[in-house]
C-alpha cells in the first residue's frame, strides 16, 4: 500500500492508523505548497487533488478520510481498530465525521484560508473569527464525547484518528487551550508508540 500524505495535514490521522495496523505500507510525501497535488502524476491517481489518498496493492485507490479510516479498520481486524459493537462503531463514525466535516472543513479551513470563504480581504478577519468559533465549539463537543473515556469509543479505534489531527491543529497551530478531557486524550495519543513514530517521521513537533 502507498499513502500519499502531507506533513501535519489531515492525512496525519490515516498515517497513524496505518502504523497502528501493522500492515506494510509506503508513505509518499506530496508537496502541497508546490502544487504536487495538481500534477498529472498524482491526478491520475486521485483527480480530487487531495490527501489523504491510499493506493492499495492492486492499484485501486481509496479517498476521503472517513472511508480510508473505516477500510483500514475493517481490512486489518487483528489490529483491533474496529469497535466491537454497533453502538461503538456508530460513535466512531459520528466523531470522525464531525471532526472532518465540521471542525476541519467549517472551522479550521476558515481560520487558515479565509480567502476561500470571502474574496474580499476586508471580510477575512470576520471569517477567521467564525472559523475559530466553530472549531472551539467542536472542542467543547469533543470534550463531552470523551467524558469518562480514554478514547471516543472506549478503547482505541479508527474513530480516534480524526479527533487527534484536529486536536493537534488546535493545540499546536491555533494555540488554543484544550478542554480537560481533550487535553488528556491528546496526551494519551502522543504517548502511543505508533503516534510517536509518525510524528517523528513527519517532522512534527509539539509544545512542551
Amino acid at each position: 500500500m502507498k499513502l500519499f500524505y502531507a506533513p501535519g495535514a489531515c492525512s496525519l490521522g490515516i498515517h497513524v492508523l496505518l502504523e497502528e495496523s501493522g500492515a506494510p505500507y509506503t508513505p509518499e510525501l506530496l508537496n502541497l505548497r508546490e502544487g504536487a497535488q495538481f500534477k498529472p502524476d498524482f491526478t491520475a491517481i486521485n483527480s480530487k487533488s487531495k490527501v489523504p489518498t491510499l493506493q492499495r496493492d492492486d492499484g485501486s485507490v481509496v479517498t476521503e478520510f472517513p472511508a480510508i479510516a473505516y477500510w483500514i479498520a475493517a481490512k486489518f481486524p487483528a489490529a483491533g481498530l474496529m469497535p466491537k459493537t454497533p453502538e461503538d462503531q456508530a460513535k466512531a463514525i459520528e466523531v470522525t465525521d464531525y471532526a472532518v466535516a465540521t471542525m476541519h472543513m467549517q472551522g479550521f479551513s476558515r481560520f487558515l484560508r479565509p480567502g476561500n470563504f470571502a474574496p474580499s480581504e476586508g471580510d477575512h478577519e470576520t471569517v477567521t473569527a467564525r472559523g475559530k468559533e466553530v472549531f472551539t465549539k467542536g472542542l467543547a463537543w469533543l470534550d463531552k464525547a470523551l467524558e469518562g473515556k480514554d478514547y471516543v469509543a472506549g478503547a482505541f479505534s479508527f474513530g480516534d484518528a480524526a479527533p487527534f489531527y484536529v486536536t493537534f491543529w488546535g493545540k499546536e497551530r491555533m494555540k488554543l487551550d484544550l478542554p480537560p478531557n481533550v487535553a488528556a486524550f491528546y496526551k494519551r495519543m502522543l504517548a502511543r508508540p505508533a503516534v510517536a513514530k509518525v510524528m517523528a517521521d513527519e517532522g512534527l513537533a509539539v509544545a512542551a
